[in-house]
């Protein structure tokens, strides 16, 4: 009976240590990422928003800062806030010059 109760005690301490790490999310960078890619790791942003988000980096270039993400039709500010930690902006290549 002890050697249960030291079990259901072991059991309880690992999922209270599990549930109060924080999780965190992975980060995508915007400026290389698929559209799947960008839906799966964006809170609110599914697979439409995320294909038009590849679609005005397609147009546009690369992103130059989080911000700028509002500039796409359906992403609005409160979107980027809550992804701001996720986001990552890679550096876009310098072209060779000529």
């Amino acid at each position: 009976m002890s050697s249960v109760l030291s079990s259901i005690r072991v059991l309880i301490l690992a999922s209270i240590c599990a549930f109060s790490f924080p999780t965190f999310a992975a980060s995508i960078d915007i400026n290389t990422a698929s559209a799947e890619q960008i839906s799966d790791a964006l809170k609110g942003v599914g697979p439409a928003k995320a294909k038009a988000i590849v679609a005005y980096r397609t147009e546009h270039g690369p992103f130059i800062t989080a911000d700028q993400l509002t500039e796409v039709k359906g992403i609005g500010a409160a979107t980027v806030d809550k992804n701001r930690d996720a986001i990552l902006i890679s550096k876009p290549e310098a072209k060779p010059k000529k």
